[in-house]
């Protein structure tokens, strides 16, 4: 799912205030710096998920059987797809 700017920047600033609002959490850097960074790894993560999307769809327009997208099967082939291609690029 792809979050415009403005979400990313909001939920970076809702994710700041939690954690100014925590005891527990000190900061060694400005909150602004480690807001940027906060986009910035969302960015990053919202990046690699729409080239798994991509790479999930592209195997499964390969497949000799046309599946419609929608339907069970192809649901259940995309997850497939999506996840094995998730566990390549993050290692896990």
């Amino acid at each position: 799912m792809r979050l415009s700017r403005e979400k990313i920047n909001h939920l970076s600033k809702l994710i700041i205030t939690g954690l100014i609002k925590d005891d527990r959490v000190e900061f060694f850097e400005e909150e602004n710096t480690i807001r940027l960074e906060i986009v910035r790894v969302l960015t990053d993560i919202l990046k690699i998920d729409d080239e798994i999307d991509i790479e999930a769809r592209k195997i499964l327009s390969s497949y000799s059987k046309n599946i419609r997208e929608g339907t069970p099967e192809w649901d259940v082939l995309y997850n497939k797809h999506y996840n094995e291609e998730a566990k390549k690029r993050r290692g896990f």
